[in-house]
């Protein structure tokens, strides 16, 4: 038996326990750090399926460590699992339909079937190494709330991930690729504004507005914006507003600002900018200011030689296997239901284009300490949107989880390729170590840990 049928054996003899994982996952919807169900779910069938499991590492309650083999390489796999906010949906229903019950929550980045996937790969890769023993080891990651705190980061900053010779990792799309954009590295910091309150009318002059504080330093982004790199992104959300009373002279604000461009050394460069425009609204209003870093991603580097293995063993996969039935479905959460092209079944060739792609995922940190490759696989209907409600509806329909089972097998192909050539992991980490100089300078300080309870 070759490896690659030998891969497709291993995940298709455990093709029910995955998808039923997926779809508890799916119905679960937990939000970033308050994963508990679905991480107690993945100790458990790990465990179950000979794993040694390490649970709550990093200071992160739902993170977890998942290891089987010995001896080196050492092959991660990096897995997700968390929800978003407010997006509640009916599995399979092409209309708004919350699901039942009284969770807001939803998977509308598909983060169910991300984590699965990464889970079949590792059963197919513990099977292999069942049979070669001492070929090496690989490592299931655990790693909550990628939509809003970064666990990847803290699995980065406080060594975990260093232990492995090489990631792996996917995400639902629309499409069949090996990741070769860049990602913007970005921060995320929260701005204080300290007035004094007043009677509006009768004695403005003895106040000192917090909320013309955080004004005053939104004009000055605004002209900010046209002198920082084309490419560099600045956006905010009022989070406090100083109150609701007009006739109150408003004696505290906060606003959250996100800074993103393409290397984490230019978010340095424009937050420093960001800061000084802070302290200037402040000394014009009369208000203090502090401010309070949140959270921090580094840019994505992805690794040449570990995305050719990848993509090679997508291409020896193949594609997901869609029928008319699962065409039919998807065409329901289409715009133009009579697209000739409903669902991806090609695999784009592998394209080193030099973009960067126009958000930041934690997968970034991740491959600035082991050398990294992702695919995406085609788990929805082409051009839906991401983050979006009807993401989540196509999240535990049939045409996913063969999606799903796909990622899985290529994952695990590549991974058993890397066991019996360590030459490719060498070849891998030797680009690695030029492109970062093994230096990681990780965007969140140590004394900042997990925000569990956000």
């Amino acid at each position: 038996m070759d490896q690659k049928q030998f891969v497709e054996q291993a995940v298709d003899q455990k093709e029910k326990e995955i998808v039923e994982l997926s779809d508890k996952i799916f119905d679960y919807a937990e939000i970033g750090f308050h994963e508990f169900r679905s991480a107690k779910l993945y100790q458990q069938m790990l465990e179950a399926e000979g794993f040694s499991v390490e649970m709550g590492i990093c200071g992160m309650p739902t993170a977890f460590q998942a290891s089987y083999g010995s001896g080196s390489p050492v092959i991660g796999l990096l897995a997700e699992y968390d929800a978003l906010p407010e997006l509640s949906q009916k599995g399979g229903c092409p209309h708004r339909t919350p699901a039942e019950g009284d969770n807001p929550d939803g998977h509308g980045c598909g983060h169910n079937l991300l984590g699965a996937g990464t889970f079949a790969a590792a059963l197919a890769m513990k099977a292999w190494l069942t049979e070669n023993p001492g070929k090496g080891t690989v490592v299931l990651f655990g790693c909550p709330s990628e939509e809003k705190g970064n666990g990847k980061v803290f699995l980065a900053r406080e060594g975990k991930l260093g232990i492995l010779d090489a990631a792996l990792t996917w995400h639902p799309s629309d499409t069949n690729e090996v990741v070769t954009d860049s990602s913007l590295a970005n921060i995320s910091v929260f701005f204080r504004f300290k007035g004094v309150t007043s009677h509006a009318a009768a004695a403005p002059e003895m106040g000192r507005s917090a909320l013309d504080a955080a004004e005053l330093m939104s004009v000055g982004i605004n002209y900010l914006r046209e002198h920082i790199i084309p490419e560099a992104r600045i956006h905010y959300a009022y989070r406090d507003v100083g109150g609701i009373a007009p006739n109150v002279v408003q004696g505290h604000s906060c606003v959250h600002y996100f800074v993103r461009a393409p290397k984490s050394s230019q978010v340095q460069e424009i937050f420093k900018r960001v800061l000084d425009v802070a302290e200037g609204a402040a000394k014009m209003s009369g208000t203090e200011m502090t401010y309070e870093l949140y959270a921090g991603l580094s840019d994505y580097i992805p690794n040449h030689v570990l995305s050719e293995l990848l993509h090679e063993c997508m291409v020896e996969i193949g594609a997901p296997k869609f029928d008319a039935a699962d065409v039919e479905k998807a065409k329901a959460f289409m715009d133009d239901p009579s697209a000739k092209k409903v669902l991806d079944t090609e695999i784009a060739p592998l394209v080193w284009s030099g973009r960067v792609m126009p958000g930041s995922t934690d997968v970034g940190d991740a491959s600035y300490v082991v050398p990294t490759a992702q695919l995406n696989m085609a788990t929805e209907a082409i051009g839906t949107p991401g983050h979006s409600w009807q993401m989540t509806a196509q999240g535990n329909m049939e045409a996913a989880h063969k999606a799903m089972l796909t990622a899985g097998k290529a994952m695990a192909l590549a991974g058993i390729r890397l066991f019996e050539d360590p030459k490719i992991v060498k070849k891998a980490r030797e680009e690695w170590q030029e492109e970062t100089g093994g230096r990681y300078d990780c965007p969140i300080p140590k004394e900042i840990g997990p925000r569990l309870e956000d």
